[in-house]
């Protein structure tokens, strides 16, 4: 007697998990196109708005309110573009110097201004100044331990009293950011023996880290392996 054959799934149920995959795929290319872009604008409005409350800061006659007729968001980005200008220019000539001289002297005799302005000036100093070594490459780290490698940053060698005991001719000072955050993080000191330098430059290496991998520089991602099960007991 002949075996009947087995039935397969119903045209129906077939039709509906291809609409319902169709749906999960259109879902997800909306959702990688919107959520960047929504990020961005939220964003930008957050920085508008902020910069819009130096705004108060002018006479109720200054305000571009007034005299345009009409409120015009973004004008306190102009306003900070503007006074941010106008203190760099005064600061590039001799009185200017000698005002912000002054003016750093008198927070440094502020105990507890003291201490909060001198650390956000020497962070600032070092990441906005021309001459500054902030996150000068990107380099592979073994962290946290050895066989466990991740991208971090040189920022330049050991001084003051820690390069009595780790030499700067043969350390590293780096900085090993956090993912999705970059801006925590860990700063550890290498030897250059177990820096690995790259070749990517440094907005691609926080690209890398702030994607937690799945950007990958040059858009060269390898094909990915499944994992191997660790062998069980004899």
């Amino acid at each position: 007697m002949q075996a009947r054959r087995r039935a397969g799934p119903p045209v129906a149920v077939i039709e509906r998990s291809r609409v319902v995959g169709a749906l999960r795929r259109w879902l997800l290319s909306g959702l990688l196109v919107l959520v960047p872009l929504i990020v961005t604008l939220w964003v930008l409005d957050w920085v508008v708005s902020t910069l819009d409350q130096t705004l108060n800061i002018l006479p109720a006659a200054w305000q571009p309110e007034r005299w345009l007729g009409m409120r015009l968001p973004g004008m306190g980005v102009l306003l900070a573009l503007a006074i941010v200008l106008g203190i760099g220019a005064i600061a590039s000539n001799y009185v200017g110097n000698q005002l912000i001289a002054w003016w750093h002297a008198l927070l440094q005799r502020i105990p507890v201004v003291r201490s909060i302005y001198s650390g956000v000036k020497q962070v600032s100093d070092t990441l906005l100044s021309e001459k500054g070594n902030a996150f000068r490459q990107a380099l592979l780290v073994q962290w946290p331990r050895e066989g466990m490698w991740t991208i971090a940053f040189l920022t330049g060698a050991p001084g003051g009293d820690v390069a009595r005991h780790l030499p700067p001719q043969d350390y590293y000072s780096v900085y090993v950011p956090t993912t999705p955050n970059p801006t925590g993080g860990y700063f550890v000191m290498v030897h250059r023996r177990d820096v690995v330098p790259l070749a990517m430059s440094v907005d691609e290496a926080l690209t890398y880290v702030i994607s937690m991998g799945v950007i990958v520089p040059g858009g060269r991602k390898p094909p990915l392996a499944a994992p191997v099960s660790p062998a069980g007991p004899a």
